[in-house]
């Protein structure tokens, strides 16, 4: 919920992201734009937040790796793509746009930090 103090936001606006998979696993990289969100990003990107947003996939488990030199997590996520590329018929059977999907999640950041989101406020 936005505050005075706080503003909602899609996590696009804090990090970019990249995903790479490996059979029916799926590995989705969050990078901070800048080293100030970082903390945002380690309290409120969690595994229980990102299990919660691909719940429709329903991974069997969510793994979270902590890069904080890089201001940076990687997430693996088991069971997501269907079995895989050789198995899955979906059309994104390497589940690239699983990075997009989590980039939309909200984050609450405090008004202070929002000069350095990436983006219009517009």
């Amino acid at each position: 919920m936005t505050t005075p103090d706080t503003h909602t936001v899609p996590l696009y606006r804090l990090a970019h992201g990249r995903t790479g998979d490996k059979g029916n696993r799926s590995n989705i990289s969050v990078i901070a734009w800048h080293p100030e969100l970082w903390d945002v990003l380690l309290e409120q990107v969690t595994e229980a937040r990102v299990a919660q947003q691909f719940a429709g996939r329903q991974p069997s488990r969510v793994t979270r790796h902590v890069l904080p030199q890089l201001h940076a997590m990687n997430f693996v996520l088991d069971d997501v793509l269907d079995g895989g590329v050789n198995d899955a018929l979906n059309l994104d059977s390497h589940g690239k746009a699983l990075s997009f999907w989590l980039l939309d999640m909200p984050v609450q950041v405090p008004a202070r930090l929002m000069h350095c989101l990436a983006g219009s406020d517009a």
